[in-house]
């Protein structure tokens, strides 16, 4: 894969929002960090450690054979022991370590760290009364309930790494991930909340079972009460077993560098990789960032992760990262919209939210949705909000800041991979001057570079390959079961260098620009342009709330860009006016980017395909330009949406003869002639 110049679309952004003067003053993280960690970047990581409490430790801050890594070696710990019981032997017990959230309304709970610990202490019991021991893989198959927490604890506890499986995947993708990590018990509920309906997964588990004959135990939670088929001698009930146990239990401590959990990432191609993360590094990375970047203060602060422990972003920073600082959070069960379209705002407002971490789609739908939401309630409790999961297009950052921060919060916009564990370049919220749209700067202790294609960083304003060129300590250390993939995927391209697949660029002050990833950018007649960039030019017009852009062959210019993009609900996109804005989105891309990036079509469609998480689907998207039967459509939040996108691109035109032709029906206008294609953005 190569990187041309044409990546690196100007991406000017004047704005500049300098740190809360109150937040500044009294930050966790001051100036100096940067220059302290600069000077003795392995002794800042030694600095972090010590907020964890360790049984015994390291000799040896950081072992390096490139590309594997032990961190903190001769150190002894245990996560769960970190997340909980130093925090009741501290005195702490009576906290609020969740307020958690059902997704009917009414349905709550609030878990202290005494309550947590116990639960804990019960479900290591149980799980060793299953045969559990150190080293064995458990997967989780789990709703956003409570026990979802209480399990990946009990495992860490007992040295047994887990594996969560996000709740949404279907039952071959369950026993997949289950076959390749080899677990031989599950944990798993009768069912979910979605929208008021019963999302089940006792029926996916046992699907799953017929292709995983090593398992012993399914472990139930029951949380929607339907009937569920049962296989005596596999399957037991958690409150038979969990809630019966007792609740003492002595943990043992294991080395840094014991596996602590398993996470499936996808590839472009191939198999899901089974990233392996282990203890010491790990929670080193996730206790810092989580008290650095989001500023915790265990006293004062309501954390709100609005993401699901499915995926990293919930295992670091609903879990992990949180509980080690003994802060109080939140963690909700269903959509965003149940129970009304103000549901996250009546959460905030209720608990007093200071902190939210959430994705720029979750924010793109709340501006489609409108402002009048977040009007309806009390938002002053927060100061701090934070972006996670893509690049956040200025627009989105705008509304964001001003809508639901108040125009005082403090924005941190974070990048990260399930690969590196913990947030690698952000702000920090009492320090850095932010740029709507703009990841900043790396991480204390974080080495991030751009380079090009000769393995040397690039200049400033121009981009390349986001790369990682030190160790850090919440790397993967493995691909599980394939470590030659592991060296190939992220170490071959620049030897000794971490290769994180997606683009960046740096701007005239040294700042960094996510343009999402490599495989994203598209050849148009030679060029390479990123479907990042005009997704943010297209954004950038007030009336839109959310774009996705893909790439579809074309017979003239090799690929063509197409965009699939929602208006915000005020806005008239009938007859003759949704032509008119198909056509004034194609010149602002044009405007912004070039005549080369000015799509061959823009489909107006009421929504776009996403995961429970919030992901849009763009694969699915490609399919539906290059008019290909649909994919997997599993792990969509609602699989009709990109059914109705695709019926909508079937009565489209495939082509035009100029720039406005187009139908009015759904809102297309197709794009550019043989002339414009030939042309320099």
């Amino acid at each position: 894969m190569t990187i041309s110049p044409e990546l690196s679309v100007l991406l000017h952004e004047n704005r500049q929002f300098d740190p809360p003067a109150d937040l500044a003053a009294n930050a966790n993280a001051q100036p100096e960090i940067y220059e302290r960690a600069a000077a003795d970047r392995l002794g800042f990581w030694s600095e972090q450690a010590e907020f964890l409490t360790w049984d015994r430790h390291w000799d040896e801050v950081l072992e390096w054979e490139a590309p594997h890594s032990k961190w903190f070696v001769g150190g002894t710990l245990n996560a769960s022991v970190n997340c909980v019981d130093r925090h009741v032997d501290a005195g702490n017990g009576g906290r609020v370590a969740f307020h958690w959230v059902g997704e009917p309304e009414g349905d709550t709970r609030a878990t202290t760290y005494a309550q947590l610990k116990d639960q804990v202490c019960q479900a290591a019991n149980a799980l060793t009364d299953l045969g559990v021991k150190k080293g064995d893989r458990v997967a989780i198959y789990m709703p956003m309930i409570p026990e979802t927490v209480v399990a990946m604890l009990a495992c860490a506890r007992l040295g047994a790494p887990h594996m969560v499986v996000f709740a949404g995947y279907s039952s071959e993708a369950l026993s997949t991930r289950i076959i390749d990590c080899g677990a031989q018990v599950v944990i798993t509920a009768d069912g979910s909340w979605r929208k008021g309906v019963i999302n089940e997964l006792k029926p996916a588990v046992d699907v799953a079972m017929d292709s995983c004959p090593d398992v012993r135990h399914v472990l139930v939670v029951k949380r929607t009460g339907q009937e569920v088929d049962w296989r005596t001698g596999r399957d037991v009930w958690w409150h038979d077993t969990v809630e019966k146990a007792s609740t003492d239990h002595t943990p043992e401590m294991f080395d840094s560098e014991h596996p602590l959990y398993i996470m499936y990432t996808s590839g472009t191609t191939g198999t899901p990789k089974g990233v392996l993360h282990t203890t010491g590094g790990y929670l080193t990375h996730v206790s810092s960032t989580s008290r650095l970047i989001f500023d915790m203060k265990p006293e004062t602060d309501v954390f709100w992760t609005a993401a699901d422990i499915g995926w990293v972003t919930g295992h670091s920073y609903i879990v992990y990262g949180p509980l080690a600082n003994g802060v109080t959070s939140v963690m909700y069960e269903g959509a965003p919209d149940a129970g009304g379209k103000d549901r996250w705002w009546k959460i905030i407002e209720h608990y007093g939210v200071t902190i939210l971490y959430t994705a720029p789609t979750t924010i793109r739908t709340f501006m489609k949705w409108g402002e009048e939401y977040p009007k309806m309630h009390d938002l002053s409790s927060l100061r701090i909000i934070g972006s996670v999961g893509e690049p956040i297009n200025p627009e989105a950052w705008i509304w964001y800041h001003s809508n639901i921060g108040g125009n005082t919060a403090a924005v941190v916009d974070t990048w990260w991979q399930t690969e590196n564990g913990g947030i690698l370049i952000t702000p920090l919220p009492g320090i850095t001057a932010t740029k709507p749209g703009a990841a900043m700067k790396p991480f204390p202790g974080i080495s991030a570079e751009v380079f090009g294609n000769d393995g040397k960083p690039v200049g400033r304003g121009e981009g390349g390959f986001l790369v990682v060129t030190e160790p850090w300590p919440g790397m993967l250390r493995t691909v599980w079961g394939d470590d030659e993939r592991y060296q190939r995927t992220y170490w071959s391209k620049f030897p000794g260098v971490y290769l994180s697949g997606d683009g960046a660029k740096k701007d005239d002050d040294g700042d960094f620009w996510v343009l999402g990833r490599l495989d994203d950018v598209m050849n148009i007649s030679g060029h390479r342009i990123s479907t990042t960039e005009v997704e943010h030019a297209i954004v950038s017009d007030l009336k839109v709330a959310e774009a996705a852009v893909v790439g579809a062959s074309d017979p003239i210019t090799g690929t063509a860009i197409v965009a699939f993009v929602t208006i915000k609900a005020s806005v008239d996109t009938e007859g003759e006016a949704g032509v008119r804005l198909v056509a004034e989105l194609r010149d602002t891309v044009a405007e912004r980017i070039g005549k080369l990036a000015r799509p061959r079509q823009i489909l107006l469609t009421p929504e776009l395909p996403k995961t429970r998480s919030g992901k849009i689907m763009r694969r699915l998207l490609r399919d539906v330009a290059e008019h290909r039967e649909l994919g997997d459509v599993t792990t969509l939040a609602d699989s009709t949406v990109v059914d109705m996108i695709a019926e909508l691109m079937a009565d489209a035109p495939a082509e035009a003869e100029d720039t406005t032709n187009g139908s009015a029906a759904s809102g297309v206008a197709d794009s550019t002639t043989a002339e414009e294609a030939g042309g320099h953005a």
